[in-house]
């Protein structure tokens, strides 16, 4: 292929508004040849005037390609005409140089409301495809561009949600009202460019993930779109988990820092949050609720989450200090249980554990615990003890994972680290994210000797998961630093995503 090339474009005239409105739409597909890159389609009406729309990245294909998509929707008005048939070539930079689909110098086509008109050498396109999976969607429409030249008998999807353990088929339906139904389009189906619109559903229910294939029977035989070998895949938004430790009120400009965080956890759609040194003013040992920084967290949400919280000590002189747990999706049932062998409130070494099992559509039960154990020679091996037999307590078969998250005082690669190690029953998952190949070495071969290899890994804050939980873990990234929502305590935050093995 060449560096950028034109699957498909579609030109609506739609009545499903209030006012009439033209819908453009541009999928391209492109050489992946650099991250820094931009693709734009240059456009004209029939006014002739030449305009630059920008595409934004769609999903991947096979043989480090890429679909990129542009999109724009024009209203009519008493002093706009919409600009009906639309002349266009695509253009891509990257390195410094240019590329450009332009029809061999005479410009693509499409007349208005036509509805679709793939490039060329297309026989069979997916049109109007998805990337993802929305929250609550159980039902997801399939709609197919077959050239009319192929006479196809039937159109189905293939699709499995199981990693093709198991395959489902679903038929598609030719119907010469589609565009009429499904925009209130005049486009005829098939259309004056000779592409008949199939169309169909899945019902994925509360899966996670759909991979989909398109096979089109024919008199002459079979032809399939199955993304260039790779399949199609749909997936519902990653579980994202973040885990800060708030320093205990002893931040300058706290009350904006509190501010800073709630909105980093909305920007970053983040599901469940960990606190450590989650402070409330002392008040003789009672409490205040008012002033518990978690509850301002959480109150300073869009939507305030689900809050589990619990105190272990006196901090700082001042405050009943704990941790925290924040959920977006429901919590099932929690508890709060000292780990240490102190509990008295007056010891900085009295240490409690907050867990919730909180239910996660499409990805089952988890047990989260927000921990801040204690350092190595203040009582770490005994609390890791106990958290991790209590953990493994609640680790019932109905449940899909179980974290640890949280301060745990241990420098990666020192000796509590190497206990966790030795215990052979939680992984790292930001080792895992960023450096696949020492987390190989360390978790999954046990290969000795390894402490050295984190000599430069200054971590005591981690999400770790327990052996056998269903899920893996797909990026890490480090928050709440200069370049990234500003400093907001005397610890990072660390953003973790996950997704269903």
């Amino acid at each position: 292929m060449d560096k950028i090339d034109l699957l498909y474009a579609r030109n609506l005239i739609t009545r499903k508004t209030a006012v009439v409105q033209q819908e453009l739409s541009f999928v391209v597909l492109v050489e992946n040849l650099s991250y820094d890159k931009s693709i734009d389609v240059v456009w004209a009406g029939e006014d002739g005037v030449w305009h630059t729309l920008p595409a934004s990245y769609h999903s991947s294909a096979e043989r480090q390609r890429e679909y990129w998509v542009a999109r724009t929707v024009l209203a009519l008005a008493p002093d706009r005409s919409l600009p009906g048939n639309v002349d266009f070539a695509l253009r891509y930079r990257a390195l410094g140089k240019e590329y450009w689909d332009n029809n061999h110098g005479a410009n693509h086509a499409i007349q208005a409301d036509s509805g679709i008109a793939p490039g060329a050498g297309r026989p069979v396109v997916n049109s109007g495809f998805e990337a993802s999976l929305a929250d609550g969607e159980t039902l997801v429409p399939i709609a197919v561009a077959v050239d009319d030249q192929l006479a196809a008998t039937t159109v189905s999807i293939h699709w499995t949600s199981d990693n093709w353990k198991t395959t489902q088929q679903s038929p598609c339906r030719f119907a010469r009202d589609y565009w009429d139904e499904t925009f209130l389009s005049n486009a005829r189906n098939p259309n004056h460019y000779g592409y008949q619109i199939w169309n169909g559903a899945l019902r994925a229910g509360d899966a996670f993930r759909i991979e989909y294939r398109i096979r089109c029977e024919t008199r002459q035989g079979i032809v399939w779109d199955d993304n260039f070998g790779k399949s199609y895949a749909l997936q519902r938004p990653a579980l994202k988990v973040l885990i800060l430790n708030l320093h205990c009120c002893q931040e300058d400009n706290q009350d904006y820092k509190l501010s800073q965080i709630a909105k980093a956890i909305g920007d970053l759609d983040v599901d469940i949050v960990c606190l450590q040194e989650v402070a409330e003013l002392w008040n003789e040992g009672r409490g205040d609720w008012q002033t518990n920084t978690a509850r301002i967290i959480n109150e300073r949400l869009g939507t305030p989450y689900h809050l589990v919280t619990d105190w272990s000590h006196l901090g700082f002189g001042r405050y009943r200090e704990g941790v925290a747990l924040l959920s977006r999706h429901p919590i099932r049932k929690h508890a709060a249980r000292y780990v240490s062998a102190s509990q008295d409130p007056y010891s900085i070494h009295s240490r409690k554990v907050v867990m919730a099992q909180i239910e996660v559509p499409s990805v089952g039960l988890l047990n989260v615990f927000s921990s801040h154990l204690s350092w190595w020679d203040d009582g770490f091996p005994e609390q890791f003890e106990n958290l991790r037999r209590w953990a493994g307590e609640e680790h019932t078969s109905q449940v899909t994972a179980t974290m640890l998250g949280g301060d745990f005082n241990i420098k990666a690669g020192s000796n509590g680290y190497q206990l966790v190690v030795a215990s052979n029953e939680f992984d790292d998952q930001f080792l895992s994210a960023r450096s696949p190949q020492t987390f190989h070495k360390i978790f999954e071969v046990r290969d000795l000797p390894w402490s050295h290899d984190l000599d430069d890994d200054h971590r005591i804050d981690y999400v770790f998961l327990r052996k056998g939980s269903a899920l893996r873990v797909t990026s890490g990234r480090v928050v709440f630093t200069d370049q990234d929502y500003g400093t907001v305590s005397d610890h990072p935050g660390y953003l973790m995503t996950f997704v269903p093995k």
